[in-house]
């Protein structure tokens, strides 16, 4: 059975002091849950976050690697450093850095690469834009993004990789994929892993669905049989809308 996992991408919000208040009071309302749930802070703010999160069940996450360890590449940050802040999980592959810093589909590659050689656990996204979709490229772009994103990943790696399927067109626009879209687009996806790996990894795989996820559609959203989960936006900022969508990934 897939466990159902609700992640927050924070993005370029939440001070440390904020980020902290913030994971403190999900903490109290999250506890015991059955669901899988994650933080995704700015780098600044990732250590009071984890020291926030201790004793609690909340995982913190990066949202952004360097595909090396170390060297002469201001501004970046390796998994060595996030290891000795406590941090073993990052997402790879926003549309955010693919878009608007040109991340190409092999250097996300390699970013999964080196953050699997640290054991990190990753949510590795994809999706296409909306003249993409507009042209009927979807399974196109979607091929091309998992299969060169999980190039040199083995079956046995495949444990430490969640998937969220993001359409850019819905990111921040308020805009979602009907739930039938939304699932089929995930079918596809499941179908592309399971020709990489098999089907009992397919199967196994968390896909979660990224774009515009709020309480108003994120019952409807997790009905759908390929939907895991949720990578979840600017809902997460706020304790009062994100709760509600980790309650609805609670297993019955």
């Amino acid at each position: 059975m897939r466990i159902p996992y609700i992640a927050g991408n924070w993005k370029m919000n939440m001070t440390p002091s904020q980020g902290a208040a913030l994971v403190k009071e999900l903490a109290k309302q999250v506890k015991g849950c059955n669901a899988k749930v994650m933080v995704a802070p700015p780098f600044v703010t990732i250590p009071a976050v984890v020291e926030a999160a201790k004793g609690t069940n909340i995982i913190v996450a990066a949202q952004n690697i360097n595909e090396h360890d170390s060297g002469a590449y201001t501004g970046e940050v390796s998994c060595e450093m996030l290891m000795d802040l406590g941090v073993g999980n990052v997402i790879i592959g926003h549309s955010e850095r693919r878009i608007i810093y040109k991340e190409s589909d092999e250097l996300i590659n390699a970013k999964v690469l080196k953050a699997l050689s640290h054991n990190f656990d990753i949510v590795l996204c994809v999706g296409e834009t909306l003249e993409e979709r507009e042209a009927g490229k979807l399974e196109e772009v979607l091929s091309r993004q998992v299969n060169v994103g999980l190039k040199g990943v083995t079956a046995s790696q495949m444990s430490a990789i969640t998937i969220a399927y993001e359409p850019v067109w819905a990111i921040g626009t308020g805009k979602t994929a009907t739930p039938e879209d939304a699932n089929k687009a995930h079918a596809f996806i499941r179908s592309l892993v399971a020709n990489l790996y098999g089907k009992k990894v397919a199967e196994e795989t968390i896909i979660q669905y990224g774009g515009s996820v709020k309480p108003s559609n994120v019952k409807e959203l997790m009905a759908c049989e390929h939907i895991d989960g949720a990578l979840v936006g600017g809902a997460s900022l706020k304790a009062e809308q994100f709760v509600p969508i980790v309650r609805c990934g609670v297993l019955e």
